[in-house]
């Protein structure tokens, strides 16, 4: 028998409890509903919240709904035009970052090209008074070889022929 008087306070004790939840959630939903509707204006800003030195003001929407359905579609229409000017602003910042990144790599190129140019001309400068600095081998225009055989040496030229015996 006691566990039956037990299972008898604990079914009456849940229901009290379940009761009590509801009641207090009814209670709360009704006074969040009560400031839902006032609006508060604190400063330049509003809010649901009252506030320290914050007024409350009335937002009803006199407005009649042929008013309402035009606002809405100005609203849209507004919201198009500003999606089509993000994406013509996206379009031509990605257009003028394709071109920098371009000239960039044009410019590094250049200056690539201009440093083996630079490099290169350093080295023939090298070349060159290396090339100075060495002793001149003579050639034959200076030593003279064949210039002078081809002006012809008296020597050569005044050869007397023997007379044989015969």
């Amino acid at each position: 028998m006691s566990q039956q008087k037990k299972r008898k306070r604990t079914t009456a004790g849940s229901i009290g409890i379940a009761i009590f939840s509801i009641a207090t959630c009814a209670f709360s939903m009704s006074a969040s509903a009560q400031n839902a509707a006032k609006t508060w204006r604190c400063g330049n800003t509003y809010s649901d919240q009252p506030c320290e030195g914050g007024t409350t003001v009335k937002v009803n929407d006199h407005r009649s709904d042929q008013d309402r359905r035009a606002a809405d579609a100005g609203t849209r229409s507004a919201q198009t035009y500003a999606d089509h000017l993000e994406r013509t602003r996206l379009s031509q910042e990605k257009a003028a970052n394709d071109r920098d990144q371009r000239a960039a790599r044009e410019a590094r190129s250049a200056a690539l090209a201009e440093r083996r140019l630079a490099l290169s001309e350093q080295r023939e400068r090298d070349r060159a008074r290396k090339a100075a600095n060495d002793p001149r081998r003579s050639s034959l225009n200076f030593s003279g070889g064949q210039s002078s055989r081809a002006a012809g040496d008296a020597s050569e030229r005044k050869k007397k022929k023997r007379k044989s015996a015969a």
